[in-house]
């Protein structure tokens, strides 16, 4: 499938993969905003699942030259997704599962809950021992203890799945916590103080930037890929306690369970890659690498399939996909529309929570996330497709 639109701003053009139409018009007017700053090389990549974000739209892919968009990274710093198939029985899985989910719940804890005490396997965490002063500085050393290995709420989720073969698959989508999101929260509320001291004018306060060779620039690169290292292990963790749990209800005593495929991967980070024959400072905000033989995973909602991908390394796209189906409206407004009803019957057939506390996570909040793959097959293929048979929401 061919971009859909390649739309003008100030600066570089927008390139679509999702019909200009079918956007909202003050997402499309975001993608714009960002395109128009002098910094930004090339082109800016709008993913089939975009939608408004702040400042930045989720769904963007930039690349920049000589300056980074704390908002285009997004306030949930390296969130991203974690999936294995498992070497099980499905039918062990499938006699079992109001038991195994509420053996998750109670191994990882969800929404604002943390541990009660840092696990061994967390306190072993190399990454500790970098943890940039700036964590300290606003008193978030004990909670980020505390906070490795947790969930957390909104669209943040734990599934067992099945594939077309009948294989077990977990899967999960989570992120920094709140150290990440304090540590985002500061930076872009110091890129804007920065912005107004240097007079500079913005078409969206929420796009302050760092200029690279300031002190800013520097702090906040070191903070960033710590918080997105937490990310990688907080997922790790995370997973480690699933298949624990998994282990004990089906039989196995607690004995790992075997499992292969296993792909861990960000869609809120910044990276340095080498794109057009130059070096830049990529961001994906809600948006997964996509470079040649990378495997990602782009997740539909809590009663939709999901997909593990292979990328094609599509260099117009900046070698990204999408991140998953994408909001087609606010959490507000589905609470609004939709009823306790309305979630059970979309989300029959899986074990799950099914009530008023998180009906603004009900499919029909969500985009179609076939239409989704159907607009990206030039930029990944699918390797396997899983739907959900247990969802654990916070």
């Amino acid at each position: 499938m061919p971009i859909f639109d390649n739309v003008k701003s100030a600066h570089v053009p927008v390139k679509l993969w999702t019909p200009s139409k079918d956007m909202e018009p003050q997402a499309l007017k975001q993608l714009q905003n960002t395109a128009s700053l002098p910094f930004v090389f090339k082109h800016v990549a709008a993913m089939p699942d975009v939608h408004l974000g702040i400042g930045a739209t989720v769904g963007s892919v930039v690349a920049t030259k000589g300056a980074v968009i704390p908002a285009a990274v997004g306030v949930d710093i390296g969130c991203g997704m974690i999936a294995a198939r498992l070497n099980v029985e499905p039918e062990k899985i499938l006699n079992r599962l109001e038991r195994i989910r509420f053996a998750i719940e109670a191994a990882v804890p969800v929404g604002t809950e943390s541990n009660s005490v840092m696990s061994k396997s967390a306190s072993h965490w190399s990454g500790w021992k970098e943890m940039p002063e700036s964590v300290s500085n606003l008193r978030l050393e004990k909670r980020a203890g505390l906070q490795l290995g947790t969930l957390g709420g909104g669209n943040h989720f734990i599934e067992v799945c099945l594939d077309t073969e009948g294989a077990v698959w977990v899967m999960l989508h989570s992120g920094s916590r709140n150290v990440g999101k304090s540590l985002a929260e500061e930076h872009i509320r110091h890129a804007k103080g920065e912005i107004k001291r240097l007079a500079v004018s913005l078409p969206d306060p929420d796009l302050a930037y760092y200029l690279e060779g300031t002190q800013e620039y520097a702090n906040y690169m070191r903070d960033l890929k710590w918080a997105q290292s937490y990310a990688l292990e907080n997922r790790e963790e995370m997973f480690r306690r699933i298949l624990q749990a998994i282990s004990v209800q089906i039989g196995m005593g607690g004995a790992e369970v075997p499992y292969s495929m296993k792909v861990n991967c960000h869609h809120n980070y910044a990276t340095h890659e080498i794109h057009y024959g130059e070096d830049v400072l990529v961001t994906r905000i809600g948006a997964v690498r996509a470079q040649v033989g990378d495997l990602g995973i782009i997740p539909g909602s809590m009663g939709a399939r999901s997909y593990i991908v292979r990328g094609k390394g599509n260099p117009e796209s900046f070698n990204s996909c999408a991140h998953g189906a994408g909001r087609r409206m606010s959490r507000s407004e589905a609470k609004r529309r939709f009823t306790v009803e309305d979630l059970r019957r979309e989300t029959a057939g899986v074990e799950c929570r099914k009530d008023s506390g998180v009906i603004d996570e009900i499919p029909s909040a969500y985009k179609d996330i076939d239409q989704v793959m159907a607009n990206q097959n030039d930029l990944v293929e699918v390797v396997a497709i899983l739907k959900q048979v247990l969802c654990v929401k916070g």
